[in-house]
């Protein structure tokens, strides 16, 4: 009976915490009852809300397909096994700063030996879509700097450190398996054997890099229509330069979880400053795309989480059995 309290004790608090968390973000943004309801006068905007919103199963549809598809040498899952690891891993990164706590929840769904590998190839896969959105930042910079002749230190050095990151990005990928033995020191990954060492074919990795790009696509399209929803007469190619320069900075800016509407806000306003002058439908923007790509996921995760099976001792998550 004491095992049953305690598991249904963490149950609640993950609840608690995570939407205690969401109701303090929003409670950040000023007007933002009156705003939103300004906003949804409009039908044309909840049009563009709710096709945004069901773009959300497509960016994390291909992230799941692409989890499966890079712990499959380790271990296959189904598809519907891959999408509950990444929704429980959204809502349970939700708890810590960078979401450093998304791993957990997402190796919970694989069996306890090869557990330490599923999680450096979390990373590794993080590192597949960071590549991308990186890369596509580092030419929206320089475009926008070209344009507007701003060729200054700031600008070299956020292009040169972008072009450290795809360096770094892609020597990891390409060399997992290395990473992998310089991290047997540790305890958790002191059990991987030679035979578990991964390497990723060239199919593979062509498979990965075309996922994440097409992923890529569907969350900057997804804000390109809530932001022209909010601010009419957008320029289309300002407007993407400006959303693939935030992409790139939310991306590597670490994410303190009480703050990060404010963060998400901040970095908005900066890319977007000379795209348009209204500068609350810009901080709406940005927060309705995180609620749509990670609250709503966050909250199916939870629902997910609930109906885990939690065994103490090994403190892992034993799957349904209605995969």
């Amino acid at each position: 009976m004491s095992k049953k309290i305690i598991i249904i004790f963490i149950k609640l608090l993950v609840g608690v915490l995570s939407f205690w968390l969401i109701y303090h973000r929003l409670h950040q943004i000023p007007n933002f009852k009156e705003e939103c309801l300004r906003l949804f006068n409009s039908a044309q905007t909840l049009y563009i809300l709710g096709l945004v919103l069901l773009m959300m199963p497509i960016n994390w549809g291909i992230e799941s397909f692409k989890w499966q598809l890079i712990t499959k040498s380790t271990e296959h899952i189904s598809f519907k096994t891959a999408i509950k690891s990444v929704f429980s891993g959204i809502c349970l990164g939700n708890l810590a700063p960078g979401r450093a706590m998304e791993f957990l929840a997402k190796i919970y769904f694989f069996k306890p030996q090869n557990k330490p590998t599923v999680t450096v190839l979390h990373f590794i896969n993080g590192m597949f879509q960071m590549l991308i959105t990186v890369t596509m930042g580092i030419i929206a910079v320089a475009l926008k700097a070209n344009e507007n002749k701003q060729h200054t230190t700031v600008v070299y050095l956020m292009i040169f450190g972008g072009i450290l990151l795809i360096m770094g990005f892609c020597l990891a990928i390409l060399n997992v398996g290395f990473i992998q033995k310089k991290l047997t020191f540790l305890k958790w990954f002191n059990t991987l054997k030679e035979g578990n060492v991964v390497s990723f074919s060239k199919t593979l990795l062509a498979s990965l890099i075309s996922l994440s790009i097409i992923r890529y696509v569907v969350f900057t399209t997804q804000f390109y229509l809530i932001y022209s929803a909010f601010t009419p007469a957008v320029s289309v190619t300002q407007t993407f330069i400006g959303i693939a320069a935030y992409f790139m900075l939310t991306s590597i800016i670490p994410m303190i979880s009480v703050i990060e509407p404010a963060i998400r806000a901040a970095i908005a306003l900066f890319v977007f400053n000379n795209v348009a002058d209204n500068s609350v439908t810009i901080v709406l923007s940005s927060t309705f795309l995180w609620l749509i790509n990670v609250i709503v996921p966050s909250f199916l995760g939870y629902l997910i989480i609930l109906r885990q099976k939690i065994d103490i001792k090994s403190f892992s998550l034993k799957q349904s059995n209605d995969d």
